[in-house]
């Protein structure tokens, strides 16, 4: 009996102090490794080469974007001239992909510096690759849709339009979504999958309705001929305007008033402010002539 504690108590001390000459070997192959000047150089010269390899990219990327806005401004000033609306959007796609193509081997030659093997990530990244294609239906569905939104220019960046319930200016169209921005400063990010109808406001010019009310009482000639002088002033001066106004004449009859409806031609989304200047100068016309019973009806 007392034997075998003896031996028990013997083999604690043993293995106690086989742990103990562990940790002291570990502790001084720790302390030998970090006090070696070959090592410190070999992190310094790695983390040179890491700085380097990134600002390398970030050059890549500047001098390619300088490049892409060079070449659309010389496409767009030579005789075959392309569209401004879709050589911007085209602009800004290139230079996000490649702003990724760039960033994407940036990292792949840091993770090399650091003795991480670039082979065994390539296989995985095309097993990846493909599990999203199977997996990530709407990513392929969202960069699908980009394709064809660019290709059939159903809009561009600078472009006014509403998808859904947003409306705004388009900042943005990348592979995945786009970037739209209300007149009151909201951005939406909107995935181009979703996108199942568009209205774009900026294709086409637009028409500025200006109804006026007048009292049964007034002279209709009168009232109408001071509209035509006073919209053919203002047509004379307002660059958005685009052909002359024209006074159509009398649009309805109310109860107490008559309408009277002028249209014009404006340039794609100014006929907000267009309607609001002519508003104004006709009421201060036809208040200067006494015209009686002048109320403006609202933009129909």
């Amino acid at each position: 009996m007392d034997s075998s504690w003896e031996t028990l108590i013997l083999g604690e001390k043993v293995d106690m102090e086989s742990i103990s000459m562990a940790w002291a070997q570990m502790q001084q192959s720790i302390v030998d490794y970090f006090s070696d000047p070959a090592v410190w150089s070999n992190y310094l010269f790695t983390a040179i080469k890491v700085i380097l390899i990134f600002l390398a990219a970030r050059l890549i990327i500047k001098a390619g974007t300088k490049a892409l806005d060079h070449v659309l401004v010389s496409r767009q000033k030579g005789r075959l001239q392309l569209d401004v609306r879709r050589t911007t959007t085209i602009g800004k796609l290139l230079g996000n992909i490649m702003s990724y193509v760039v960033n994407f081997i940036m990292i792949l030659m840091i993770l090399n510096q650091f003795g991480i093997r670039l082979e065994p990530i390539l296989a995985g990244a095309g097993v990846v690759g493909l599990a999203i294609g199977f997996g990530a239906q709407s990513l392929v569905k969202d960069v699908i849709t980009g394709f064809f939104i660019i290709f059939e220019d159903q809009f561009a960046v600078g472009d006014v339009v509403q998808i859904g319930t947003f409306k705004g200016t388009v900042e943005e169209i990348g592979l995945r979504v786009t970037k739209l921005k209300s007149w009151t400063g909201e951005v939406h990010f909107i995935p181009n999958g979703t996108i199942a109808q568009v209205t774009n406001f900026s294709l086409n010019n637009s028409i500025a309705i200006v109804d006026v009310n007048i009292a049964y009482e007034s002279d209709i000639d009168e009232a109408m001929e001071i509209l035509r002088e006073t919209v053919m002033r203002i047509y004379e001066t307002n660059v958005s305007m685009v052909k002359p106004p024209e006074v159509l004449g009398v649009q309805t009859l109310g109860t107490s008033e008559i309408t009277i409806r002028t249209i014009v031609e404006c340039q794609p989304n100014t006929q907000a402010a267009v309607t609001r200047e002519l508003y104004a100068e006709v009421k201060k016309a036809l208040d200067a002539r006494s015209i009686e019973g002048v109320k403006l009806a609202e933009n129909r």
